[in-house]
């Protein structure tokens, strides 16, 4: 073939920053172009009965597009009556559900990855009312042994015959995927569902030979794998999704685990190893690890099983640094990573790590944003990706119409990613802050290690915005004057929210220290520390402080803590308290003393607690005065993140994001 001129075969042969991680792999038949999977990944918004809409594959495509080498559709219930723990999970026992299939998997493929489908079958877990699904059946619940839900149904002992007939319909169910399109498929044998149910010593009592003795324990999954096995034929991929270690009471090991791998290992092209199992509500934050957790903390599960299995090893878990993934590659401590909230975050991580491009990725701050959306409004929404539940409509985006002249009020996350997408679109950007730095509220992020991910995000939308050509001006502060100087078309208001100073007696002492405290890094605490506030703000301080060798005590009002928070965030704040954090609910502040604090506990019970220093967390109010000044200064007026209403990250950035794209 005849080169192109003026490109010589040096420049045509890249230098990797990451070799081992763009290495590609063959797992069966089929070669994956990297080592990077997108893990199995719900997505909750399909319509009745469970057929996946076109922003459901829209959603998939992205990941696709970004440069996973294996794109995973998550829970997907092989046998409907008995196996749903969500009425929104894909049926594919409904033949109707094939042509959303095909097509999600064509979406997929047709950008270079291998689209795969995840089996499963909630076993205990299905047909009742828990965390994962709400709804009404009359379909009886089976399981390994006899027992109840915790909402009280009867949970039945499998019978020999249903389980035979659950073998079967994995198979089927394989088979239906491979036609619809699918290269690869994933059984999920972990976390808790039936086969995990089955696997694990803590939940498989049965005296008959599917239960016992590790043998008659993996005699169901055996079979299931030899019944998707016949059904897709040879060569095609099986991915086995199992947990390492189950980190809970009467649970498995990880010496278990390692014996359970290599019973599987001849039958599966690729053991996926997690951690968890649903018994224990402790082991989500493990099984998807918590910000409080180290990145890559199951890592060891892998590698040690890695050691005992002749198959190529998956890894997955809290894994959104490229360096970190090529290190794991390169030692041999896994040969593939999975990952499915760094791929929410940012769906180009692939590409943007063979690039070399670390800077520009947006990493997953662990937050649970994500999860919690699902469950509650059964639709996807990132802290930090205002594209995540729109990706179909900006498929078909609207090209711009007339470049304007826009200026932004505030370098916050909302004031930045505001004028990104403006920049972005065409249009001439000038950004102001008033202070002398970049970030908003995020600048109290800089010095805590658990939320390090979200203070890089203002050093990324620092970098977009330099790229994009947005004239940034420090300590200045936007004006009516101003404005009529600048003369803009459009004016972007996130002039974002004030700290409130509640009326305590004292509150204004020396002891006393308010948000902006903790944009340093030493902030000059006491050894004992009385936060007043128990929302999400006042217990993740807490904890940092905590973690700075402070001792913490909570007061908060209402009858909860971190109510603002994700459920499973929460949950994983929750952990942290078990040591270190004094927690006091329903207790009101009377007055701060040099000493402490006093207060009136539950039932007026008067109490005090000592502090050499009480830390202001009573919330934020939104700069209503400064942003109606300037409503009327320019012909189009959007205002966006905390200075329309105070709250998280979340609504900053999908605010200032869209707010541009209606210009």
């Amino acid at each position: 073939m005849q080169e192109r001129k003026g490109v010589s075969a040096e420049r045509r042969t890249m230098e990797l920053k990451y070799p081992h991680l763009f290495q590609s792999i063959k797992i069966g038949a089929v070669t994956l172009r990297n080592r990077i999977i997108a893990s199995p990944t719900s997505h909750y918004g399909v319509e009745p009965p469970a057929y996946l809409k076109k922003e459901c594959a829209a959603f998939y495509e992205l990941r696709a597009k970004g440069g996973a080498a294996a794109v995973t559709l998550g829970d997907t219930v092989v046998h409907t009556r008995t196996g749903l723990m969500h009425p929104y999970k894909i049926r594919i026992d409904d033949p109707a559900v094939i042509p959303s299939l095909a097509d999600t998997a064509r979406a997929i493929r047709q950008h270079g990855a291998i689209p795969s489908l995840e089996l499963t079958h909630g076993g205990k877990f299905a047909n009742v009312n828990n965390i994962v699904g709400q709804f009404e059946t009359q379909n009886p619940t089976y399981g390994p042994d006899h027992g109840y839900s915790p909402d009280g149904k009867e949970i039945l002992a499998m019978p020999e015959e249903l389980i035979l007939e659950i073998v079967e319909a994995f198979g089927k169910g394989a088979a239906v995927a491979k036609m619809a399109g699918f290269g690869m498929v994933t059984v999920h044998g972990g976390h808790g569902w039936l086969i995990a149910q089955f696997m694990s010593p803590g939940t498989n009592h049965r005296t008959d030979r599917f239960g016992g003795s590790r043998e008659n324990r993996m005699r169901f999954p055996l079979m299931v794998l030899d019944s998707i096995r016949a059904a897709v034929g040879p060569g095609f991929p099986i991915e086995f999704r199992m947990s390492g270690a189950e980190f809970t009471e009467c649970g498995y090991d990880l010496d278990e685990g390692v014996e359970i791998a290599k019973l599987l290992a001849s039958k599966v092209d690729l053991l996926h190893v997690s951690a968890g199992f649903h018994d224990n509500p402790d082991t989500f934050v493990r099984t998807h690890p918590s910000m409080f957790l180290p990145h890559g903390c199951n890592v060891f599960l892998a590698e040690r099983i890695k050691k005992a299995v002749d198959v190529p090893v998956a890894t997955v878990g809290g894994l959104s640094d490229p360096a970190m993934m090529e290190e794991i590659i390169a030692s041999g401590k896994a040969d593939i990573v999975e990952m499915s909230r760094a791929l929410i975050a940012d769906p180009f991580l692939p590409a943007k790590a063979r690039l070399g491009r670390d800077e520009d990725i947006v990493k997953c701050m662990r937050c649970f944003v994500c999860m919690n959306q699902m469950l509650n409004t059964r639709s996807m929404k990132c802290a930090l990706n205002p594209v995540i539940g729109r990706e179909l409509e900006h498929m078909h985006a609207l090209p711009l119409s007339e470049p304007k002249r826009i200026l932004v009020a505030g370098g916050g996350p909302a004031g930045m990613q505001a004028a990104i997408a403006a920049a972005g679109r065409g249009h001439s950007v000038i950004l102001c802050e008033v202070s002398d730095a970049l970030g908003g509220q995020l600048k109290c992020e800089k010095y805590v290690p658990f939320k390090r991910e979200l203070y890089d995000y203002v050093r990324i939308l620092r970098n977009r915005m330099e790229r994009a050509g947005v004239e940034v001006r420090l300590n200045s502060k936007v004006t009516p004057e101003l404005v009529r100087s600048l003369n803009p078309d459009v004016l972007i208001a996130a002039l974002g929210a004030e700290y409130i100073v509640p009326e305590i007696p004292g509150i204004k002492g020396e002891n006393v220290r308010f948000l902006p405290a903790l944009q340093q890094e030493n902030p000059g605490f006491g050894k004992r520390v009385v936060v007043l506030g128990g929302g999400l703000v006042g217990c993740e301080t807490a904890i940092h402080l905590r973690d700075m060798g402070h001792k913490v005590t909570i007061v908060e009002m209402c009858e909860d803590f971190a109510k603002d928070a994700p459920v499973f965030h929460k949950r994983a704040i929750g952990i942290q308290f078990r040591e270190g954090i004094t927690l006091e609910l329903n207790t009101r502040v009377v007055e701060i003393t040099k000493e402490g604090v006093r207060c009136a506990g539950p039932g007026g019970k008067e109490e005090f607690f000592p502090a050499d220093t009480v830390f202001c967390a009573a919330g934020l109010r939104a700069r209503e005065a400064e942003r109606e000044e300037l409503r009327n200064t320019v012909p189009f007026f959007f205002a966006v993140g905390d200075c329309v209403s105070p709250g998280q990250v979340t609504q900053a950035v999908s605010g200032g994001y869209y707010a541009a794209l209606d210009i």
